[in-house]
């Protein structure tokens, strides 16, 4: 479902209702914020606390390479006085904020180093930070009196990202392996530490691998003896379940923190980024 056919709707609905949604935030007290999916949704509720009133437009277990928008989100689109997304990701947010966005609107795209067409920047906890102090920028702006807060919030979070940053840097040196085959290209940005990344599948997890893609993994997981396929929670096993059968190894999780599920539902970036590390330290043989 693309944009155009439900923008009038949309538009009515949310002029309509103007005044109502106007005493709503003037009573709350609160920045409303509408983040594409759920990393830029962390880091808005970190950062914002009890002052901002974030909602994630990727539903939780949806995969947000699949986003469609519904009359519902495209409001909260609308509606937001903040609206955080990272252009080229999700391209029917893209036209819901070049249709409907009245707020701000904070492209990650304006603030992180992305690394090509890769847009899977916050499997680096560095570039995180940098957005970190982004959002702290953009809220300090619409909300002056908690500008204090949300620095602070900042701050914390910062400091909780860079610990994360060492402890990757630490954690994958000096190990057996230094290749992992995932099963789409999520991974990218774990380059830094030192890691070679082989997706079965390409940047979108639809994509599919032909023949000679698979038996050149095939090939690689022999010659530099990996043990590991890892998998992820929001699409299917199937290629890395088969390809692991095929050679006699065995699967594990890499979560590519795109989003929550109901698995891991009592999680957050930081915990499940920390899971990713010790699976990594086991699959690769790091020292302990």
């Amino acid at each position: 479902m693309r944009i155009a056919p439900l923008l009038a709707l949309v538009l009515v609905s949310t002029t309509g209702c103007a005044a109502f949604r106007e005493d709503s935030a003037t009573a709350s007290g609160k920045v409303g914020v509408a983040a594409a999916f759920y990393p830029l949704a962390f880091v808005a509720q970190e950062v914002g606390g009890d002052h901002v009133a974030v909602t994630n437009l990727t539903q939780a277990g949806k995969e947000p390479h699949d986003l469609e928008l519904d009359i519902k989100t495209t409001a909260d689109v609308a509606d937001a006085e903040l609206v955080l997304v990272e252009h080229g990701f999700q391209p029917t947010v893209d036209d819901a904020v070049a249709q409907v966005a009245t707020g701000d609107v904070l492209d990650v795209a304006d603030v992180v180093d992305l690394e090509g067409d890769d847009p899977h920047f916050w499997q680096d906890p560095a570039r995180m930070a940098t957005l970190t102090e982004a959002v702290a920028d953009e809220l300090a702006d619409l909300d002056p009196d908690h500008a204090d807060t949300f620095r602070a919030n900042a701050d914390r979070l910062v400091g909780e990202l860079r610990d994360l940053d060492g402890a990757y840097a630490d954690g994958l040196r000096g190990c057996e392996r230094d290749t992992i085959v995932v099963s789409h290209d999520a991974f990218g940005y774990l380059a830094k530490y030192g890691l070679q990344i082989e997706g079965i599948a390409g940047l979108s997890p639809e994509a599919e691998p032909t023949p000679a893609d698979l038996a050149r993994l095939q090939d690689l997981i022999r010659s530099d003896g990996i043990t590991t396929v890892f998998s992820e929670r929001l699409v299917s096993p199937r290629l890395t379940a088969q390809l692991a059968k095929d050679m006699g190894i065995t699967t594990e999780v890499l979560d590519p923190i795109e989003g929550l599920s109901d698995e891991t539902s009592q999680e957050d970036y930081l915990s499940l980024m920390r899971e990713n590390l010790a699976a990594l330290e086991q699959a690769n043989g790091c020292p302990a």
